[in-house]
């Protein structure tokens, strides 16, 4: 088995469900007392905040690019960024380690293909959805992409960083993501990913108004794949 480095805590409470999927699924491929070989560095959260907020992204690839060596350092064979939006610092973190990175994009991607969807609707960040780096990489393997307007856009990010972030689920925001994607759906996605790491936290995949594709789930079949050793073809930036 090969040892991952996930650079997490942003935020903890998704870095939780990657650790616990990760285990579940090699658990479950080899059965007895296995578990997976993890490491995890866990960032203080509010410092990436700060960064985002002040649109620091040079400051950000260089913390998690720091981050990065220390797992490689510490034996990680791959790395993987435990959170969307980060992956702005993907081509900074592959350009400072010499190992693969494991990207989220691209595991969205590869899912979505295997179950047929062409039209992928992405909710997450502000930036996630309105900058090209992370749908223009959906866009070049040949799903297309649909987004709220820039005005929902801004609700939608409100919500992930002034609640859902912070371990906070509430019914009226499940209602208004619920909202959100039945839009979506009308205007021809026919699905969602829901590209922040705690959406899925707070609208479970099957309780979704149309077929959606968990970020973290994505994310973490292709990083098992890569662990067992089963073909995964990791690409850079």
């Amino acid at each position: 088995m090969r040892r991952i480095g996930l650079l997490g805590g942003m935020s903890w409470h998704s870095s939780i469900e990657y650790y616990t999927k990760i285990n579940d699924a090699v658990a479950t491929k080899l059965g007895g007392h296995h578990s997976a070989q993890i490491l995890l560095d866990s960032t203080d959260f509010a410092d990436i905040r700060e960064l985002q907020l002040a649109e620091d992204w040079a400051g950000a690839d260089a913390a998690l690019a720091a981050t990065a060596q220390r797992l490689v350092d510490g034996g990680a064979e791959a790395v993987a960024i435990a959170t969307n939006l980060m992956h702005k610092c993907a081509p900074a973190i592959e350009t400072s380690v010499d190992v693969p990175l494991i990207h989220i994009v691209d595991a969205i991607a590869t899912m979505a293909k295997r179950q047929g969807y062409s039209t992928l609707a992405v909710l997450g960040t502000k930036w996630t959805m309105l900058d090209g780096f992370y749908t223009d990489r959906l866009e070049a393997q040949g799903i297309r992409t649909l987004a709220p307007d820039e005005e929902t856009c801004v609700e939608v990010d409100q919500i992930i960083f002034d609640e859902l972030t912070q371990g906070v689920f509430t019914d009226a925001s499940r209602v208004r993501y619920v909202e959100i994607m039945s839009d979506l759906k009308a205007s021809g996605a026919d699905a969602v990913a829901l590209s922040c790491t705690e959406i899925g936290l707070l609208v479970p995949p099957e309780t979704a108004p149309l077929p959606a594709i968990d970020s973290v789930d994505a994310h973490v079949d292709a990083i098992v794949g890569w662990m067992m050793a089963e073909e995964f073809a990791t690409s850079h930036v």
